[in-house]
């Protein structure tokens, strides 16, 4: 139209991506190299080069299309150029992968929490109350039991060598404690609470006169003038008929074990009575050989003890 400007038609998709193509032929190309470009009168023979170019492969290009190619590589139109680093380039980084960063985000923070709770309280919440629960045992609990079992132990005899043996158990408690040893005060406590059990027991001691089953052996032994220890096999019965396990000491191995049969050692001549008086009918018309009142720790015997038992006289 006259007076006009021309007016330029809108460009294709076709077209734009036949430029796009243009550049990336001369940039990749062997026949194109950075020099060719920047001498201006050598333009024609790399248009001419390149049309022959898409011609091979049955493309024909225009020289107006090569021409923008050519512009569009010196220009760097479609050259990527990364955005320079900012603050504004880093947030947005982090927009976009924002999924990503919250999963990782949330799995840390989970695993984070489950080491917490573990540490607090499969490890340190424990601890403090295992802490707690001994300060309490060694300022209230422990100091409370030790007093209530001399006590209870102290009732129960007038016997002069068991109560020193309570004061002296009572002197060990209440040093451990002083010394914040809680174990060692529950084992004076202990022995406390087991001393006034024997002392509450009463029982008869009888020798074993059963069919099947000795009444009474003998050992040899280096320290007697014999060279034999005679001792009775002996059981403790209460009034109602029950036969008590107790703790007996060995005095062959010291070991001490709680049984319901033992053997007493005693004088040869006592020995000899008691097994005349069972082969005289088969049953121990003597018993009981001795008597266990409350308030002493050891029975009454009817003989002159010479001490010591075995638990074991088989072998």
């Amino acid at each position: 139209m006259s007076g006009a400007a021309e007016v330029q038609k809108p460009q294709t998709l076709d077209g734009l991506m036949l430029a796009m193509d243009v550049v990336d032929t001369i940039r990749y190309r062997e026949l194109v190299v950075a020099r060719e470009l920047s001498q201006g009168d050598r333009d024609d023979q790399l248009r001419d080069r390149l049309r022959e170019i898409y011609r091979r492969q049955g493309i024909e290009v225009s020289d107006a299309v090569i021409d923008q190619g050519i512009k569009a590589l010196r220009e760097s139109r479609f050259v990527y150029a990364p955005p320079v680093p900012s603050v504004g380039r880093s947030l947005a980084l982090l927009w976009v992968r924002r999924v990503l960063i919250g999963r990782w985000t949330s799995a840390i923070l989970i695993v984070a929490g489950a080491l917490w709770g573990f540490d607090r309280y499969g490890i340190q919440l424990p601890r403090e109350q295992a802490l707690q629960e001994q300060e309490h045992d060694l300022s209230e609990r422990l100091p409370r039991e030790l007093a209530e079992a001399v006590g209870a132990a102290r009732v129960e005899t007038h016997d002069p060598a068991v109560l020193a043996r309570i004061d002296g158990l009572q002197r060990d408690g209440t040093t451990s404690i002083a010394r914040r040893e809680a174990a060692s005060a529950r084992a004076s406590i202990t022995v406390l609470t087991d001393l006034r059990t024997q002392l509450v027991q009463t029982y008869s001691l009888n020798v074993i006169s059963r069919d099947g089953e000795s009444s009474g052996v003998w050992r040899y032994s280096q320290n007697s003038p014999s060279g034999r220890n005679y001792y009775l096999i002996v059981e403790a019965v209460t009034v109602d008929g029950r036969v008590l396990s107790l703790p007996i000491r060995n005095e062959e191995n010291g070991k001490t074990s709680t049984v319901s049969t033992w053997g007493v050692r005693v004088p040869e001549a006592f020995f000899n009575s008691i097994k005349s008086d069972k082969m005289d009918n088969g049953i121990v018309d003597g018993n009981p050989i001795g008597t266990k009142v409350r308030g002493e720790l050891e029975p009454r015997y009817a003989f002159p003890k010479e001490g010591g038992a075995i638990t074991s006289w088989d072998e």
